[in-house]
């Protein structure tokens, strides 16, 4: 069997954790062909597909709000999960940390609470039967909202915390406010016993990702390839262990990856990843909005791979992905152990 070709079959067999995965990334066009239906309005194939080709992190932005806005009811938000619990399950994930746009449901005065339970339910329905991943939940908001609806989504994680929500996010525009303003929001994350994420360091600078450390006491860094720009910033990441949840293809499809390099035309072969992991800061493998960005995790492990990563490299991250995620001991212990017994393919 040609080479290529078996590492791809071993790596979909491979059991996979996902740490950065946004549930409504994952809303494919048959998808929002079929909800516009719903609501009474035909799409254009053509136009669908043209908005499924972002080019920069600001048409990504409009692609997500316009997909995402055939997302109304809980039936809906429960369909988007059976199908994602369908193709997490093809591609290898046996465990999943998805994010949910919380403040996106809140700026379009939707019911969370049924929209969440709609979604909990449809994935624990899918784990029990086989058909999908054991999933846990990142609450999500929105930074260019502001603080104040930062904070609702807060309290909604915080009352969901015994039902399968185990941290609270703050994505969105990074250039939009300063990570001062979210401090008050974090602290009080922390005191409801919430884990605490940021995307910082995707299209903004090394700056970001330090203040998501020391102002917001974060665990994870979403992206945080700017990293590679500082070296004492990546000897920081290594000593404390803070891990950054990378997505190669998405820093290639938003234009993040042209920030980071300062170059007009970079590869994916000329992502920074191979150089924080060999320079010891923990990292994972994700796909961020695998819909929008034509990709899957077995892609991203591909194509790191083609970076220069070794076989055991990959294997070193994948076991990452368990360490890091937010999972009991015994519940971690027991996917470590199944990693052990994963047959290598012939080389």
């Amino acid at each position: 069997m040609h080479a290529a070709s078996e590492l791809r079959n071993f790596l979909l067999q491979l059991p996979k954790a996902e740490l950065h995965l946004h549930l409504e990334g994952m809303l494919f066009p048959q998808q929002v062909a079929e909800l516009a239906r719903k609501y009474h309005l035909e799409l254009k194939t053509d136009e669908i597909l043209g908005r499924y080709n972002p080019r920069g992190f600001g048409q990504f932005l409009e692609l997500y709000k316009w997909a995402t806005s055939f997302l109304r009811e809980p039936e809906d938000y429960a369909r988007l999960a059976e199908v994602a619990a369908s193709r997490l399950k093809s591609d290898g994930v046996v465990y999943a940390e998805i994010t949910l746009s919380i403040g996106v449901m809140l700026l379009r005065k939707q019911d969370v609470r049924a929209n969440y339970r709609a979604i909990r339910d449809t994935f624990g329905r899918c784990f029990e039967a086989g058909q999908g991943p054991r999933v846990q939940f990142v609450f999500d908001a929105v930074r260019q909202f502001g603080p104040e609806p930062a904070f609702h989504v807060v309290e909604l994680a915080a009352e969901f915390r015994c039902e399968g929500v185990v941290a609270f996010g703050l994505g969105g525009d990074e250039l939009s406010l300063p990570f001062t303003d979210f401090q008050p929001v974090y602290k009080r994350a922390g005191e409801h016993g919430l884990h605490l994420l940021a995307h910082a360091g995707e299209t903004g600078g090394p700056q970001q990702i330090r203040q998501a450390i020391e102002l917001l006491g974060v665990e994870r860094i979403g992206h945080g390839i700017a990293a590679v720009r500082e070296p004492s910033l990546i000897r920081l990441l290594a000593e404390r262990k803070i891990p950054l949840e990378i997505c190669p293809t998405s820093n290639v499809r938003t234009r993040a990856l042209n920030i980071q390099l300062n170059s007009a035309d970079p590869k994916i072969t000329d992502h920074p990843l191979p150089k924080l992991f060999r320079a010891g800061v923990p990292v994972s493998l994700s796909t961020d909005d695998p819909a929008m960005f034509h990709t899957s995790l077995v892609e991203e492990y591909l194509y790191a791979h083609r970076m220069g990563l070794s076989f055991e490299e990959l294997l070193q991250i994948n076991r990452s992905g368990f360490e890091q995620a937010f999972l009991p001991p015994r519940r971690r212990d027991g996917y470590l152990a199944a990693l052990q017994s994963s047959p290598a393919p012939r080389r």
